[in-house]
């Protein structure tokens, strides 16, 4: 049983093939279903910059295909235009991707906490589901675990920065001083959160909220002491903002070029600052043609992501050192529960010669009391434990790729599995 992974990131794909694939364009809970039906149980994760495949199969090389091949169903792209943007990975290289994703190494914000809390909702889903195999369950369980043993245990994300405060960071880079600045923010979710929190922290004191649930923007407004509008006032609030800051999780546009344009009709000589962080994209490119309107999507932010990862640069190998020892140590138990059929058959046989020899034996001795025909059956068993104990070691520790077929040989072995396996566990 392989572990597989086939997926496209911030690295691999634009935004616009990310998009396609992000969690607001795909209904996630349908999107395990089919992956269900067409490759197998699986998880899927799914963020503004990464849509990732996590399957299992006995032929990797199929799996991969499979998963391949749902890609591009749920994408809806020619298999010849999304392949070059996909990266694949087989059990341990897929194991230490998904540690590294978990670490923050892998994200456009090195050390960002967001994705540690994805990755925990892509497990919740699969678990809710129940179409989803207990080993890759346990592999994002352990994940979520590397996780938080890196961010104990080094300083990765010390002062982590987030995209939505990177978006602010880019503001702060084109207008200075922000404290003068009147800010619309799009989206009362956690991203809109974070953005209303660090404006604050840069001294923004006029800041308006927008969401697509009216009753989300006011509960976010009154944290912070500012005011709210419903979409439908969005263009009125855009004619006097300097800044907009849009991060909903609409599959459609919300601010469309017309919007825009009949907003910035009545203040022609003013600059408009768009940053648009959601996946998909809440402002329609065409936007950025409009006079004195300057947008931003999530992939305009690299370069305040690139200074974030020289700043974390010395912490990256502590990191990656941390993410080695724990693949070593998920892949060595993963190998093991892939030699469970022969180690139960190898339990099998040994307990079924035990139990004929003891039998034999028994009947040809005079009568024994029932404690010393216990004490002579326990000894029997002890005496198997032992025997096996070191082979079975031996077979949990292996890929089973040389090791397996050879010991399945020598011991003409079935693939049955039995009852008996704690015969080598107690001693």
């Amino acid at each position: 049983m392989l572990l597989s992974l086939v997926g496209l990131n911030h690295n691999t794909a634009s935004i616009e093939m990310r998009e396609k694939l992000a969690s607001g364009t795909v209904d996630l809970a349908e999107a395990l279903m089919l992956l269900h039906e067409r490759v197998g149980g699986g998880i899927i994760l799914s963020t503004c910059n990464r849509t990732e495949i996590y399957v299992v199969g006995d032929d990797a090389g199929i799996t991969q295909k499979k998963a391949t091949d749902f890609v591009h169903v749920l994408s809806r792209t020619p298999a010849k235009v999304l392949r070059p943007h996909l990266y694949s990975y087989v059990h341990e290289e897929a194991v230490r991707h998904l540690f590294r994703v978990a670490s923050g190494l892998d994200s456009m914000i090195v050390g960002e906490h967001e994705i540690l809390g994805q990755v925990g909702r892509a497990l919740e889903m699969a678990e809710d589901m129940k179409v989803t195999p207990a080993p890759l369950l346990n592999l994002f369980r352990q994940a979520i675990s590397v996780g938080r043993r890196v961010r104990d245990e080094t300083h990765i994300s010390r002062n982590a920065l987030s995209v939505s405060s990177v978006a602010v960071a880019m503001a702060n880079r084109t207008f200075g001083d922000l404290s003068a600045c009147q800010v619309l923010v799009v989206g009362a979710g956690e991203a809109g959160r974070l953005a209303t929190q660090v404006l604050v922290g840069n001294g923004v004191s006029q800041i308006v909220v927008a969401s697509r649930s009216y009753e989300s923007a006011v509960r976010l407004a009154s944290e912070i002491g500012s005011g709210a509008v419903p979409m439908r006032s969005i263009e009125e609030a855009l004619s006097t903002s300097d800044i907009v800051v849009t991060c909903t999780n609409s599959p459609h546009y919300i601010l469309e070029r017309a919007v825009v344009n009949k907003a910035m009709a009545s203040r022609p000589k003013r600059s408009l600052v768009v940053i648009d962080i959601a996946v998909p994209r809440d402002v329609s490119p065409d936007v950025k043609e409009i006079r004195n309107v300057f947008l931003y999507d999530i992939d305009g932010l690299s370069d305040v992501s690139e200074s974030n990862l020289r700043e974390r640069e010395e912490e990256v190998e502590e990191v990656q050192r941390i993410v080695d020892v724990e693949v070593e140590r998920f892949v060595r138990w993963w190998n093991s529960i892939g030699m469970t059929p022969m180690i139960g058959a190898l339990v099998n046989k040994a307990e079924d010669i035990r139990r004929e020899r003891f039998e034999k034996t028994l009947s040809k001795m005079n009568e024994i009391s029932e404690e010393d025909r216990a004490s002579i059956e326990e000894m029997t068993k002890s005496i198997v434990r032992r025997l096996l104990h070191d082979p079975i070691l031996c077979l949990k520790r292996s890929n089973g790729s040389q090791l397996g077929p050879m010991v399945r040989e020598i011991f003409n072995l079935s693939d049955e599995i039995g009852p008996n396996e704690e015969l080598v566990e107690q001693d």
